[in-house]
């Protein structure tokens, strides 16, 4: 018969290993947005939340889980957790919407589809705009893909011709960084579609040797390139501006159009232009100081464009 320590210190062993154990257990945290989202799930008995509640408390409350997490060496993914999307998954897996099981299967569908940002002590405030960027920019990843993937094959040599642009869109970001030369880049593409704008921002560095690759952050090169490779292929309108910062020398800045599935270059005055007129209202802006205007240089290859 085990003496009565020697059971404890089994015991105690198992509750070790178990808590490392749990240490490699990633968690998945749903955060909603705002006070809006928040108020929405609030109607849900089981939420834990009532009217007595606001946003802020629900904030403080994450924040905390989120540093409980952390400091129990447990890594931690936060995700947007929107109340429409989560009544739409209930009702097509047959769920009830008032449940804390139904709102865990749906957090562990947003662990799975990508869009979420690991948590690494960010202050609360601050991890929900980048949240909201986050989610913006995987939908338009997910829609400038699903274009592409609709644009089908060309009628005069039968090739695909969403694959074709991407190609092409690829080869364009090699030739604007190599025009760029070295320095901090700073790139915007915006493409209207029938049912939203699409914009892909892309911040690159090069340094002083040609042969080294641009340096970039995660997938952002995979997103710009998608998105505009969606402007070739649909051939309506676009706009694509560079900017370049370096140490010596003023920031320059360059811009192209998109025309009938072609990056076109703008004149040095129409990328004046672009820059000091407000987008909303139309009215003139004054230049940047420190800024040089330029024309655009040619980054469109040659060979069939569809």
């Amino acid at each position: 018969m085990p003496r009565k320590n020697d059971t404890g210190t089994h015991r105690t062993r198992i509750t070790d290993r178990r808590r490392r154990l749990r240490r490699e257990v990633p968690s998945t945290v749903g955060l909603l947005a705002d006070a809006g989202d928040f108020a929405a799930m609030r109607g849900y008995r089981t939420f834990g939340f009532d009217h007595h509640d606001d946003y802020a408390d629900y904030l403080r409350h994450v924040d905390g889980l989120l540093r409980s997490l952390a400091g129990q060496g447990i890594h931690t993914t936060v995700a947007l957790f929107d109340p429409e999307e989560y009544a739409e998954y209930c009702e097509e897996q047959g769920l009830d919407p008032d449940s804390a099981e139904a709102r865990t299967l749906f957090t562990a569908e947003l662990a799975g589809a990508g869009a979420g940002l690991p948590y690494t002590g960010q202050p609360i405030e601050e991890l929900v705009p980048l949240l909201v960027d986050e989610a913006v920019r995987q939908a338009t990843w997910e829609y400038a893909t699903m274009l592409l993937a609709g644009v089908g094959t060309c009628a005069d040599c039968g090739e695909d011709i969403g694959h074709a642009s991407f190609e092409r869109a690829a080869a364009a970001l090699r030739r604007l960084m190599a025009g760029a030369g070295p320095g901090r880049h700073h790139l915007v593409c915006s493409v209207p579609t029938e049912t939203e704008q699409l914009v892909a921002v892309l911040h690159a560095e090069t340094g002083t040797d040609p042969g080294e690759p641009p340096r970039t952050e995660g997938r952002d090169g995979l997103d710009f390139v998608t998105v505009l490779a969606a402007g070739l292929a649909l051939g309506g309108p676009g706009g694509l501006v560079l900017r370049t910062t370096t140490e010596e020398n003023r920031d320059r800045v360059h811009g192209w159009r998109l025309d009938r599935g072609r990056l076109a270059v703008l004149s040095a005055a129409a990328v004046f232009n672009a820059y000091c007129t407000d987008a909303d209202t139309g009215e003139p802006v004054a230049p940047e100081p420190g800024v040089e205007y330029c024309p655009g240089y040619e980054v469109d290859g040659p060979g069939p464009h569809h």
